[in-house]
């Protein structure tokens, strides 16, 4: 048995487990409550909003109860180094993949990506928005650790965490399992159906009395298998950042990646990945966790209501 802190550095081939927080989004709409609570126009992963810590450094702690921090990898856009450079003055360069700007999800995926398999090749990855909320960090790095071993039995395959909702809500993305001899019993792993991207109220109602589930956008699988999916999936992206990352020097790579990112559109790893590859995609339903992705200022409002926590902003936004 495993204590709670306890760190995963390989998985049952050997092959070192490895994560990436990705930090690159611009988090605009909470823009208006980021302002309030810091007086400037930084994405939401930067602000401390519940609990006087950054969400950034919030997500590390939790990535650390499953990952080793060497083995910890961070997407980051250069637009934002004035706040990520004291919270990652302690994290090596070589672990930073800094986008010249936000293009997406798939961009910023593909990039850390291409820079984790330099290092570890073989390498089980796990994938982690930096700004969101979970109720129990222990019982969901529970959950990732078995997610990491069904992706070690079957190295073919991307597992998404899917968490048990609690709502009809219309904001996330679901997921859609298959039918499952486990049916809903929690931590069980199914072959993914379809998604569903912000349903209509009738919609997501009817999802959630077919058991499905909400996205939370952490996933877990082989680097090679992943990167084979963005392949096959948008070939020429691809090739233009495997180019890039050739560069004989940090600088020219810094420079090659400007030009990829003047090029590229943006592109979403969910619609344009994920959902051309339905044979590799498996889901973990993950229940007995609350959840949320602070993406509007009701839901911080309504996750700080839930805790009984009244940071002083709040306090003076009330008054």
């Amino acid at each position: 048995m495993k204590a709670a802190n306890e760190i995963t550095h390989g998985g049952m081939s050997g092959a070192p487990r490895c994560a990436v927080i990705l930090a690159g989004g611009d988090g605009s709409r909470l823009r208006s409550l980021t302002r309030v609570i810091t007086g400037d126009e930084r994405p939401k992963q930067f602000c401390p909003l519940l609990d006087g810590e950054t969400l950034l450094d919030v997500t590390r702690r939790r990535v650390a109860r499953g990952v080793a921090a060497e083995n910890t990898y961070f997407s980051l856009n250069a637009r934002h180094e004035r706040y990520f450079r004291s919270i990652l003055a302690d994290t090596p360069q070589s672990r930073l993949s800094i986008q010249p700007e936000n293009k997406g999800t798939t961009p910023a995926i593909l990039y850390s990506l291409l820079q984790v398999a330099r290092e570890h090749p073989d390498a089980t990855i796990a994938l982690f928005p930096s700004d969101h909320y979970f109720s129990n960090d222990h019982a969901f790095m529970t959950n990732v650790e078995k997610a990491f071993a069904a992706a070690e039995i079957n190295p073919a395959s991307l597992v998404l965490l899917g968490i048990e909702p609690d709502s009809a809500e219309t904001s996330y993305g679901w997921i859609e399992p298959h039918e499952s001899l486990f049916g809903p019993l929690s931590g069980s792993v199914t072959r993914v159906r379809r998604f569903w991207e912000k349903p209509t109220p009738k919609t997501a109602r009817e999802l959630m009395m077919r058991g499905c589930l909400w996205n939370s956008f952490v996933m877990v699988g082989k680097v090679s298998t992943i990167l084979s999916m963005i392949r096959r999936s948008l070939p020429d992206l691809f090739r233009l950042f495997a180019a890039a990352l050739k560069s004989k020097s940090a600088a020219q790579e810094k420079t090659a990646m400007r030009s990829v990112y003047v090029w590229i559109n943006e592109s979403n790893f969910s619609t344009e990945v994920l959902e051309k590859c339905p044979e590799e995609l498996y889901v973990m339903r993950v229940g007995d966790i609350a959840w949320s992705d602070l993406g509007e200022p009701q839901r911080v409002l309504g996750t700080l209501n839930g805790l009984g926590m009244t940071p002083d902003w709040m306090a003076a936004t009330a008054a």
